[in-house]
């Protein structure tokens, strides 16, 4: 990787100075409304000393970069990511495609990624079946402390009108659910006996 390759985001000196302010104005139309330093809170922050104090050119990167979900719009994944929660099955596999087929300026990403938590999370719950304590949507989401005296009788709370909400959309999926399943055993009890 030769230096021009590496972003200036990711070095100990900024080495590309910034574009002056006629070529900015050819580029840009209308630019120039924040020329004036006073009018901008942030001009302090834009000023970088000419040595930053890091021991370093390029920071040293994390081993076990490939195979990682990056956007599209950054050469590389970034220096140090996190692998606490690696990708798998089926959420992985649609978080993979939002990272890899749509830019994070488009919402079909940001739509997927939220797709592929919530089958992750429903993964989970049907996982929990299969174990010897499986999830209780009752008292794990809160509904019953609703009903106590932190619940509706607290006269202060900013989330009064949509208390009745609330009960259908913690319950609604898992009613869907069920009736689906009724539906389904249904089905191939009458195949069955037909």
């Amino acid at each position: 990787m030769t230096e021009s390759d590496i972003p200036s985001a990711y070095v100990r000196d900024k080495r590309t100075p910034p574009p002056s302010r006629e070529e900015l104005r050819a580029r840009i139309p209308g630019w120039g409304a924040d020329l004036d330093p006073a009018d901008r809170p942030s001009y302090p922050k834009l000023q970088y000393p000419a040595q930053t104090g890091a021991h370093w050119d390029f920071p040293d990167r994390q081993p076990g970069s490939a195979g990682r979900e990056r956007s599209i719009e950054h050469a590389f994944v970034t220096p140090a990511f996190g692998t606490a929660q690696p990708l798998h099955g089926l959420s992985g596999a649609i978080r993979r495609f939002a990272y890899e087929r749509f830019s994070e300026g488009r919402n079909a990403h940001w739509l997927l990624l939220i797709v592929g938590d919530r089958v992750d999370a429903w993964g989970s719950h049907l996982r929990s079946f299969a174990s010897l304590h499986p999830d209780n949507p009752v008292t794990e989401t809160g509904v019953l402390s609703e009903l106590s005296a932190s619940g509706t009788a607290r006269s202060g709370r900013s989330d009064r009108r949509h208390q009745l909400l609330d009960p259908v959309v913690v319950a609604g999926p898992w009613v869907a659910g069920a009736g689906a399943a009724f539906l389904g055993v249904r089905k191939v009890v009458r195949a069955l006996r037909g």
